[in-house]
Order: structure tokens, then sequence, then C-alpha cells
């Protein structure tokens, strides 16, 4: 085993953590005899032996069990074996007996493993860092790096996980989920997850973070500690089906946490209600659904009082009804009935049936009397909570269901003076039963900051002068229009709508999102104040848009049709609409009113357009529709003009903040109405706690890249910066390489170096940002750089930037010149030996070429060994040689070029030796195959008739690598060939022919 730095810092400390908590550590040396093969990672004798044990089963049913469990190949499936859904004949019984895999009651019943390296072969063969398996299956792969590398969600681990996932797919069929860990900080995700789906286990309630010597030891018990492992395979994995797929979701920390909660009130007896604030965006839905799956299942729980409970789900709006009902439909669980009126409610809650799961709108209880037999057995979750107490709703409920347990779900916190939801949800002296916080949520990386700037115009509205502002806006009315509005009295709604106002705004709307959120593909939403105000913002945004097309080169009437396609409406219809109006303005806005309207099913479909990237529409413009409910992670910024408060505006802020991809870093509430220059009294009725980071001011982000900015010029100030060159850049870059010296310190500026871009990517194009661009070009250039320099490999950075900074980068790079310096080229390109010219060159410049060189050529040997492992493995050794002489002192510059140029020169004639040979590049490859198996004799031969086995219609069909049996067929004859040519390996060479013929051979 190789004893690198992570085997030191990360590897060897989470043994000894799963050694303290109870694992048995199962030594490289067993796994041979713990499998039917390298291709097979189920522990065979410790599931046989699970299996005798916890079903009392004889060792022959055991084993047939066991050949049973290993063919299947789907990871749903697995989950639903795990959780006990799995029965096959034994003898001596008449019918099908149910076989359990794991004891979920006892789980010192069950024998939990750690191991090291498993070597697990496919078409390709990977050595997993660790791999948990619980009684012969493995649930758990974790990857252990060293420092500094797993805290980038973009680093090697991540993409380690995703490489085993891909070519040893055997071994997470049977997935929970999986780990990266440097030895500190510890992320787990599901299986199949993407890297910004993974996520820190922060809070080790029961315990606290004093009951652990190290973060290492916190974070492994949280999650594999034995009995809660047991308890998140049990009731907290579930698979989401979509449109584009199904989804598999784990479950974060705060519902764990809050369904055990629930669980143990349940169980307890002596409170029979309890309230949970989960902020917007932090997976609230998701968390019904799984205290619904614990309450239902109870797999790790033998109580009376969760032997078969009823259990009702209560929205109070159709949105969040259809929200929720989906929810637990696209989940699975068993059986929801969704309940579509009062009678049905009335049938079901009264049918005196049990272990029923209803979902409804309370509003099915609208006067509701008379009790329901049984009442103690239900036990019901309310959404939004505080809204349900409204209009004797709250005592219908409870006179229904009187016996019942209660908990509220609120997505924002409850008002301070607010005491029905407290009094209906809540315990005296105890506020919430569990609460998951606006700053928690962000903390975590569940949901994205939300900021806000305001944006001032001309026509800038001002409540307080409300009737002297309309006298100045209105002057052109004629006196009857005139006196008709000031006789009902000036309303907000008069000045927010004056067409000049909202030309304006749509104009800046426009500019501001062309530089903002168009450049990565984000989307927003235009809150205006009333349907009316809908109207003639589509209108006005729409000519805005149209004009810049057509200043771009667009027919005037293409142009119309792509700005009115950028842009929908959703609101409610009035029955009004379709009258005729005396008044030509208001019939004018009444027929726009009937042409923007989507009905229910083309809202829907605009819904989904505008979730997709790349797709009309870019804006949804809305007055009070899509304001709560509407989650869509890809909205960056939302437009406001409409003067919302308290629970209002925290609902429909919330729609920017969710988790979208590495570019979108926070949400933007771009403010036109002055709600966030009165944000501390829009927000005054709840605590000041609960809210003070529900928007926070862009000024604070202003003040972070000024500090952020300071912390990277501090480490920049030894050196002169005022380069107007390519050389004068180059001679800066390693000057500054020389100031950092070690890796240490690299590591630190990289660090404040991500900081300072990141800061400024989110803030572009807000004009703060241009004191900082020339030391941010600076400064990323450097990065480029100094990862070759200091890690000697290729830096993925720009990959992370947004599309706006990454081509302000790139022609940086190509106006200074310096993408020939920090850009990567290919062994193939012709440029890519000129760096090997020693001549002239001072030491310094030789220095870089011979760092440029190695990092390329360490990316080249890679991706040949990949290719073909075979023919170029024998590069590895040498590229290693390489390093090591990199960090030789002894040797000189010039000595380290030359050695690489030998190893470039030779992996170059290594790519044409098939020439010289008389092969195609393709027999070539598979004769070097032959040949580590020992063929000497008629190699070429062989190796030419395998290459025409594999390219020839006849033996294999167009398609031939997705048929199981064709592949089967032709691993068989090169078995025969090979027995034929006298060669003894017949079961490893055609797994390794294939392997190449499925990089080789396969026709695009």
């Amino acid at each position: 085993m190789t004893q690198g730095p992570e085997w030191h810092f990360a590897e060897r400390p989470a043994m000894e953590r799963l050694k303290a908590m109870g694992y048995a550590v199962v030594p490289p040396a067993d796994h041979a005899g713990l499998r039917d093969g390298d291709n097979q990672v189920l522990f065979r004798p410790h599931l046989v032996a699970a299996l005798m044990r916890i079903n009392g089963i004889d060792a022959v049913a055991a084993e047939a069990a066991h050949a049973e469990l290993a063919g299947i190949a789907d990871n749903e499936a697995w989950l639903k074996v795990l959780r006990g859904d799995y029965s096959r004949k034994i003898d001596g019984f008449e019918t099908r007996q149910t076989l359990r895999v794991i004891d979920f009651l006892t789980p010192a019943n069950n024998l939990f493993t750690v191991t090291s390296q498993l070597r697990v072969k496919s078409e390709k063969t990977r050595r997993p860092d660790l791999v948990i398996h619980v009684n012969g299956i493995p649930l758990v792969v974790i990857e252990a790096k060293s420092p500094l590398n797993v805290k980038d969600k973009t680093g090697e681990a991540f993409e380690q996980i995703k490489q085993y996932e891909q070519d040893i797919p055997r071994l997470f069929v049977a997935n929970a989920f999986n780990i990266v860990t440097d030895g500190a900080l510890v992320l787990y995700g599901a299986t199949g997850s993407p890297s910004k789906h993974y996520a820190e286990w922060r809070d080790p309630w029961p315990k606290g973070e004093a009951d652990f010597p190290d973060p290492l030891a916190k974070g492994l018990w949280c999650l594999l500690e034995p009995a809660r492992l047991i308890d998140l395979i049990a009731h907290y994995i579930v698979f989401e089906k979509t449109e584009t797929g199904t989804i598999k979701k784990i479950c974060r920390y705060q519902q764990f946490r809050a369904v055990n909660r629930m669980v143990a009130r349940v169980l307890e007896g002596k409170h029979r209600q309890g309230l949970i604030w989960h902020t917007q965006g932090s997976g609230k839905s998701l968390t019904m659904v799984f205290a619904a799956l614990k309450l239902k299942t109870h797999r790790t729980i033998a109580s009376d009082a969760l032997t078969n409970p009823n259990i009702l789900v209560l929205t109070d709006r159709v949105d969040l009804h259809g929200q929720i009902s989906g929810t637990f439909l696209a989940c699975g669980l068993p059986n929801p009935t969704t309940i579509d009126s009062i009678r049905d409610l009335n049938a079901l809650i009264g049918s005196g049936k049990d272990g029923i799961t209803a979902l409804s709108t309370i509003f099915k209880f609208q006067g509701s009397t008379q009790p329901v037999a049984h009442s103690a057995n239900w036990i019901v979750m309310v959404d939004e909570a505080h809204r349900t107490q409204e209009k004797d709703l709250g005592a219908a409920l409870r006179a229904t269901l009187p016996d019942a347990r209660f908990f509220g779900f609120t997505g924002t916190p409850v008002k301070k003076d607010d005491k029905d939801t407290y009094a209906n949800f809540g315990v005296p002296g105890e506020g919430y039963l569990d609460k998951y916080g606006i700053d928690d949520a962000v903390a975590d990386g569940a949901t994205v900051p939300i900021y806000y700037t305001g944006r001032k115009t001309d026509w800038q509205v001002d409540e307080a002068r409300i009737d002297i502002l309309f006298d100045t806006w209105f002057a052109e009315l004629d006196d009857d229009r005139l006196n008709e509005i000031k006789k009902r009295g000036v309303r907000i709604e008069d000045l927010v709508k004056h067409p000049r106002r909202i030309e304006l705004i749509a104009y800046d709307i426009w500019t501001h999102f062309k530089a903002y959120a168009r450049p990565d593909g984000f989307k927003a939403q235009i809150v205006a104040i009333d349907r009316e105000a809908v109207i003639l913002y589509k209108r006005a945004l729409t000519r805005v848009i149209a004009d810049d097309l057509t200043a771009e080169g667009l027919s005037p009437e293409e142009a119309l049709a792509r700005a009115d396609a950028m842009s929908a409406c959703v609101y409610s219809i009035n029955q009004e609409d379709h009258k005729p109006s005396e008044d030509e303005r208001m019939h004018a806005i009444r027929a726009a009113l009937v042409a923007n309207y989507l009905d229910a099913e083309a809202e829907k479909q605009a819904k989904k357009a505008f979730g997709r990237k790349g797709e009309d529409p870019q804006f949804l413009i809305v007055c009070d529709k899509l304001l709560t409910g509407f989650d869509c992670p890809i909205e960056s910024v939302m437009y406001l003009d409409k003067p919302l408060k308290e629970h209002g505006l925290l609902q429909a802020i919330a729609r920017t903040n969710r988790v979208f991809d590495a570019k979108k870093r926070n949400g933007l509430i771009v403010d036109y109405i002055g709600v966030c220059a009165n944000l501390e009294a829009a927000l005054a009725s709840y605590r000041a706690d609960d809210v003070k980071n529900a928007m926070r001011d862009l000024d604070d982000l202003r003040s972070q890249l000024r500090t952020a900015h300071a912390a990277v010029a501090a480490l920049l100030k030894p050196i002169k910066r005022m380069a107007r060159d390519k050389a004068g850049w180059e001679k800066e870059f390693n000057a500054f390489a020389h100031v950092l010296g070690s890796e240490d310190k690299w590591f630190e500026f990289k660090g404040r170096a991500r900081s300072f871009i990141a800061l400024y990517e989110t803030l572009s194009p807000d004009p703060s940002v241009l004191d900082f661009t020339a030391d941010l070009k600076w400064v990323a250039s450097f990065l480029l750089f100094g990862t070759q320099r200091f890690e000697k490999r290729q830096a993925f950075d720009q990959m992370s930037y947004s599309e706006k900074i990454r081509e302000m980068l790139d022609t940086h790079l190509d106006a200074t010149g310096l993408s020939v310096t920090v850009k990567l080229r290919h062994i193939t390109d012709p440029g890519f030996w000129d760096d090997f010219d020693a001549e002239g060159k001072t030491d310094e410049e030789l220095m870089t070429a011979a760092i440029r060189k190695t990092t390329e050529l360490r990316k080249t040997v890679s991706e040949r060994i990949d290719d073909s492992p075979h023919q170029y493995g024998k590069f590895s050794e040498r590229l290693r040689q390489l390093l090591d002489r990199m960090e030789s002192a002894q040797l000189s510059w010039a000595d380290k070029l030359r050695a690489a140029e030998e190893l470039a020169k030779d992996i170059a004639a290594e790519d044409g030796a098939h020439v010289a040979a008389g092969l195609s590049p393709g027999a070539f490859g598979v004769m070097q195959i032959l040949a580590d198996f020992g063929a000497v004799q008629q190699a070429e031969d062989l190796a030419i008739s395998v290459e025409a086995l594999y390219t020839d219609p006849s033996t294999a069909p167009k398609g031939w690598w997705e048929k199981d049996g064709l592949r089967k067929d032709l691993r068989q004859k090169v078995r025969s060939m090979a027995h034929l040519a006298g060669l003894t390996q017949l079961k490893d060479i055609p797994d390794q022919v294939e392997a190449y013929a499925l990089k080789h051979f396969v026709e695009p």
C-alpha cells in the first residue's frame, strides 16, 4: 500500500475512528477469500452468515439467496432489499419467505466492516480508498484526499468518486451514499449525486461538538455510527421520479434531527404537538416525506405507538398541495391518497381504517364539527402552519381530530406576536421543536445567500409625497380624469404604473440582466404591483429587447418575435377581463390580459421552459402567482416593483435562493420600489435574529470584496507589478512564485485568490468591481501558472468561473501572449516542442519551460495509459522519476528540461511504433495486450485477427457494444483464438481485449 499523505492524513485516521465505533477491519489479504472473483463486491461468507443468523435459515438456502442477490443490478431495487422487501422460496415452507439482510431492531446483530484498497475489476480496474460493508454488502465508499483538496467541490476527490461510479458500477449497485474526506472535513452525497450536492453533517445531535476529539471523528460518527447508518438506510433515502429521470436523495442533518424529534415525541406520549421551522429552499417537503416514511415503517423501532398510524398532510394553498403531494408520489411513499373533495375526506377519515396516508388542503375541513373515532391514531403534519388557523379552520380541524398529534411546519419564521401558532403547535417554553434558519441553510450550502440593491430612477416612488408626485407626473391628464382619480384618492399604484416610469425600469432591467444573469444562463422574475402592471412591463420589455436585437442586425419582425418569446406573464384571469370598456386604455389592458393569459397547462409548460437553461422565457412577469411554492434554481435575480412586507416578502425573495451550479453564488433582489430601504420596518413583526440575514445589503458584498482584495494584495506586496508585455508578466510571475516559495504559502495564496475572484464575479457588473479588474486579471492568470509550478498539474479553476469572467480572462491571455505561458499544449501540437530549445534561455526561463513540460507530460501519460494501459503503462514509472527530478536540487533546470524531452520523444516514438511494426494502431494496441500475457509467436497475426473480429460487420455488427449477448460471444471467440495460440490466462485476456475494443473499435 502506498503510504502517501492521503494515507497518513485521512485514510488511516478514518479507519481508526471506525474501529473505535465497532467496525471490524478486513485486510486486503482477505479479499480473495471473501469474494468469488475480483469482479464481485459482495463478501459472500459475511452475507451468508448474516442471512442464516437473522432469518434462521440453513446454509443451503442462504447460499442460494446470495447467488440471487448477487444478480441484482439496480440501486433502487437494492434499497428495497436492504429494507426487507425481499423474499424467495425456501425448502420446507409452502410460501415464499421474507429474508432480511439487515437486522434493524438489533444493530449489534449485524457485521460492520471497513476495508481498504478493494480491487474491483471491470472494463477498468479501480481500488477505492475505503469501502464500508454491512453483512457483506458494500454500502458506503470513502475517498480520502490530502488536506486542502476536498473543500473545492470541483476537486480530485469528487472526480475520483465519479470515476469509480462510471468504471466499476458493480460496487455502487447496493451503495447507499459516498463520503469524501481530507482527514478533517467530511462530506457525503447519495449515489450518483453531482459534487454540488455533497454536504457536511454539521450538527451531531443528540450529541454535541464537545463529545468528539476532532472533526473527522464527528463527521464519521454522524454518518457511520452503526445504529445511525442503519437508521439512514431504513428511513432517510428516497428515489424521486422527475420528468428527466430518477434522482436519489439522502437526508440532511436538519431533516434527520427534526424527524427523529417528531418520532420521539410520538413515542413518549407526553406532548401531542410540535412546531418546526425549516427555512425556504432547505427541503421542507422532503422532511415531511422522511417523517411519513419513518412513522409508517419505523423499521428501527418496536413500539405500540407506531403500530399502524394514519398520517394526514395538510396545506392551505392549491399550489403547495400540488407540490407536496407531487413530492410524496414521486418519492414512492406507500399508498398516499390525494383528497379531492370534502366528501372524500369525510369518507376516508371516518372509515375507521388504519395505515392511511392522506394529502389534503385544510379547506376540506370547513364547517366540520363531528369528531371521528380513533383520532388518537392520526398524526397530522400541517404545512405553513401559521396560515392554517385563519377563519376557524384550525378549530374545525381539531374538532374533527381531537386526540390527534399535530406537527406544524413553516418555511418562514413565526411572527413574535403570533400566539395562535405557538398555542396550536408549540409546547410552552419550547418555541420550535426544530429550527433550521436562514443562516443555517446558507452556511450548509443548502441555499445561497440573498443580496439586495436599490436602483434609483428619476421616477422613484416616495409614498410620503404621493399627492405631490401625482400632480407632477400626471399633469398632462385631462381635468375629468385627474378629478376622477383625486376623488377616489391617489394610490401608490397610480404612480408605480406611470408609462414613462415602466419604460425606464424595463430598460434598466434589460441592461442589468444582460450583464449580470444572461452570460451564465440564469433567469429572472419581474414582480409587478398588479395585473395591469404585468401587461405594462410585458409591452415595455418586449419593445426594449426588440430595439436591442434590431440594432444587432435582426429584422424588425424577427426581433419582435424573439423579444416577445423572452418573457411570459403569469397571473390569474378575472371575469371582467372579457368585458368591453368604453375607456380606451382599460379596453386595451383587458384585451392584453386575455391575450397574454396562460391557462393551467400553458403555465405549466412556461414554468418548465423557464427552468431549462437556454430556452425561453428568460423572464417571468408576475404580481401574485409564483411568489410562493415556485422552486426554480435557475432563477438568480428578482426585479421587485411591488411593496411587499413580512411573510409575503420572505416568501417572494426566496425564489432566488435555490442552489443551481457553482456559478450561482447568491440570489439578487433588484429593488425599484424602496422595500429594501425600509427593510427593518418591512420585517419588524419577526424576531430580529430570525430574519437578520434574510436579505443582505449588496454593500456588505462590496465590503467583502475590498477585504478579500486586501488579503491578496498583502501577499503580492513584495513584488512590483508594472508589466506591459508577455516577458514582463512572466518575470513578475516567476518573482512571485519565488516569494511564495513553499507549497504551504502557495495554498494560502490560492485560497485567498479564489475568495477574491468569487466575490468579484458575484458583484460583476456592479461598478464597484472596476477598481479591482486589473488585479483580478493578474491573480487569475497567476493561478494557472502557479498550479503548474507548485502542483505540477493543469489548473481547472477557470472552468468554474462565470462566462463573463472567463471571456474577460481569455481575451486578456490572448492579448498579452500569456496563453502560451499558462495554457497547456498537447504532445501532437507542433508548438509543443518549442519549449525544449534551451539556447539563450535564462535559468528562470529554463525552470518555467521544464515545469510546463512536466505538467503537460503528466497529462499526456495519464491520457495514454487510460487509452491503452498495456502499451503505455511502462511510462508511468518514468513519469514518477521525472516528477522526483523536478524536486531535486542536484540537477540543473537544463538537465530537468532534457529529461522531460527524452520522455516526450519516447512517448511520441511509441505513438508511431505501429508504423514501424507494419500494423494499424488498433492491431498494435491489441498486440501489446497479448504480449503482456506471454504471446511471442504469432502475436502479430493473432492481433490482426482480433482486430478484424471487432471491426468486421459480420462478426461485430454496429451497436455490438450495447448488446451483452454479442459482447459475450466476441469474448468467447477471443478466448478460443488465445487458446489455439497456446496462451493460458484465458479468463483475463478476453476481458482486457474487450476493454481495449470498447475504447478503440466503437463507431461514433
